[in-house]
């Protein structure tokens, strides 16, 4: 089975790069199934209805989200809609959506995605190792899925590398999102399980993690907002991971980085051989 992740889109650029792109990496590629990060999509902060929709349309199997997940207020009413919008599961109790989604491949396979949050430098929100050791024990691979994808929403690497061992076996891929920037760490850990620390960002590298350089200079100088982050709208990189998985025991074994387009070097999407 072939997997590909996107890495957060932000704002108009990084959206439009990506679903443009989609539909020719699938069918060139046969990929059984993609996930996307949309939580900076609309924008940078959030995601619409519409932009949801546009990305299914397009290919994507399913969204995840972020520490920006309810940034459009929206989203608070339409997400119940929808099932394979995913926001992280350690949010609190009572909060709209949900963390999973078992969702049908292309191929036949049931897929979990999950969404998670880290704690590190974030918000305070419920332990994500032991809310993902939860769903693990619910639903554990290769007997209620066949493919277990986990996305963490994560500023630190140690706290990402920690959960990629901690469910080292346990999940198909474990990928950190949050920083836009991508890492050059993608292996398969001793497991079997295809970790990255960060798939980096769908959007204009020339900018400060995806906004427009003006306002986060000043306020890393004075520490006085002067005004609004805005979106740099330049020419996008399309950045993420793509993923070989053997079907017979849900483990990955193979892994490559990938970038398209924009001021990045490119990375051709590589799923090794079959």
């Amino acid at each position: 089975m072939r997997l590909l992740f996107l890495g957060d889109l932000v704002g108009r650029s990084g959206r439009k790069a990506a679903i443009a792109a989609l539909p020719g990496l699938i069918d060139d590629h046969e990929i059984d199934f993609v996930i996307v990060n949309g939580e900076n999509a609309a924008g940078g902060f959030g995601i619409t209805e519409t932009i949801l929709n546009e990305l299914l349309v397009a290919g994507a199997d399913a969204v995840t989200l972020g520490n920006h997940a309810f940034d459009q207020r929206e989203t608070l009413v339409y997400i119940e809609r929808h099932e394979r919008l995913i926001r992280p599961l350690n949010f609190p109790v009572g909060t709209p959506g949900r963390g999973t989604a078992l969702v049908k491949a292309r191929n036949g396979a049931d897929v979990l995605v999950m969404n998670a949050m880290g704690r590190t430098f974030m918000h305070e929100l419920d332990c994500p190792f032991h809310a993902i050791d939860e769903q693990l024990a619910a639903c554990p691979l290769k007997v209620g899925a066949d493919v277990i994808f986990i996305d963490f929403h994560a500023e630190a690497t140690s706290e990402k590398q920690a959960l990629g061992a901690h469910v080292d076996g346990r999940a198909t891929v474990v990928v950190g999102t949050h920083t836009h920037a991508p890492t050059a760490d993608e292996r398969v850990l001793p497991g079997g399980t295809a970790y990255m620390s960060d798939a980096g960002m769908c959007g204009d590298y020339d900018s400060v993690l995806g906004m427009q350089t003006e306002e986060p200079i000043n306020r890393f100088l004075t520490r006085i907002p002067r005004g609004r982050f805005e979106v740099s709208d330049g020419p996008a990189t399309v950045c993420g991971l793509a993923v070989t998985i053997d079907d017979k025991t849900g483990h990955a074994t193979h892994v490559s980085g990938f970038r398209k387009g924009g001021v990045l070097s490119p990375q051709a999407m590589d799923f090794g051989t079959t």
